[in-house]
């Protein structure tokens, strides 16, 4: 495939990765250069790419895989971001209202993996499409699923 059409994929697929940024970045520098840390990965990556999934679904491999072997390598996880950190810097977005903002906190709560689910999970993709991105179990999300949803239930309750 050609640079073009690399482009215009990661055009259409965008939001995949300002989303998934945006939960593990702590600020503006940090998000920028992990959003420009997965485009180049999957830059890398994209003549590997076979078709047997939706480009979507591959797409969200690349950024967990980045964003996760970045923060190991970083090995610090902070949580305690105030709401100007956590709200995405992406222009033209319009203000987030107050409930979408403390599902993310709670969101950014959870383990990495636990993120990684809960995040495709609202995104429309079915627990065989989680499981094949993570490498595990069908029944394993359903399970996670399910505990992640009580987890979330009980930080929004506090």
């Amino acid at each position: 495939m050609s640079e073009t059409q690399f482009l215009e994929q990661i055009k259409q697929n965008q939001g995949i990765i300002y989303k998934l940024v945006a939960l593990y970045a702590n600020d503006t520098e940090e998000k920028k250069d992990l959003y420009q840390e997965v485009l180049l990965q999957a830059w890398k990556s994209y003549t590997s790419f076979r078709n047997d999934s939706k480009l979507s679904t591959w797409l969200y491999r690349i950024c967990l895989n980045t964003i996760l072997t970045l923060q190991r390598k970083q090995n610090k996880v902070d949580y305690k971001d105030s709401l100007e950190q956590i709200a995405p810097s992406i222009e033209n977005k319009a203000i987030e209202n107050e409930d979408k903002i403390r599902l993310r906190q709670a969101i950014r709560k959870l383990s990495e993996t636990d993120r990684a689910i809960i995040s495709m999970n609202l995104d429309g993709y079915e627990n065989a499409e989680i499981a094949d991105v993570l490498g595990v179990s069908n029944n394993h999300i359903a399970v996670k699923l399910h505990r992640i949803k009580q987890q979330l239930g009980n930080f929004l309750k506090q």
